[in-house]
């Protein structure tokens, strides 16, 4: 009976939508919001390459936080500016379409809140994370543990608004 039980909830989770997401294009969102958190330019390298390659229907998204992330991290002004303004330009295409994305409105608020004031990109600050904080329930379980993490170093989230 238990072996039948555990067997039922793996064939129930194979068949989500989030194991196939996550199984089928090589796209993990735990590993995605590792390299998201840390400033290892391989790692981002790494996950870039995986969404590339992916099937996520949400590939510009997460394409776009990541090149604004390793515009942080790179070399040279002008890269860093040419980087910054794909990656923006990915993102905010995404957001344009579909606003209401929390999770994407928590990818352009870790971005903004480490985004040089010269950039202009911090509009957004006080919408998104009050955006977040009222949506947070919404969330994947994974990615409301990559936003309890960063709240842990945000101004603009706290964890005890979570």
């Amino acid at each position: 009976m238990l072996f039948g039980s555990c067997l039922f909830f793996l064939c129930i989770i194979a068949g989500s939508p989030l194991a196939a997401q996550e199984g089928e294009t090589g796209f993990k969102k735990a590993d995605f919001y590792n390299a998201m958190a840390g400033k290892n330019a391989d790692a981002i390298n790494k996950q870039l390459e995986v969404i590339k390659t992916s099937s996520v229907t949400e590939k510009n998204a997460y394409e776009g936080a990541l090149l604004m992330k390793k515009a942080g991290i790179a070399g040279g002004a002008k890269k860093k500016l040419d980087l910054f303004k794909e990656g923006h330009k990915k993102l905010e295409a995404v957001l344009q379409k579909d606003s209401s994305n929390v999770e994407f409105r928590f990818l352009r608020l870790m971005i903004q809140e480490h985004a040089p004031g010269i950039l202009g990109y911090k509009g957004q600050l006080d919408n998104d994370s009050q955006y977040i904080r009222e949506n947070f329930g919404k969330l994947l379980p994974v990615v409301q543990q990559a936003v309890r993490e960063y709240s842990k170093k945000s101004i603009f989230l706290k964890s005890a608004d979570l």
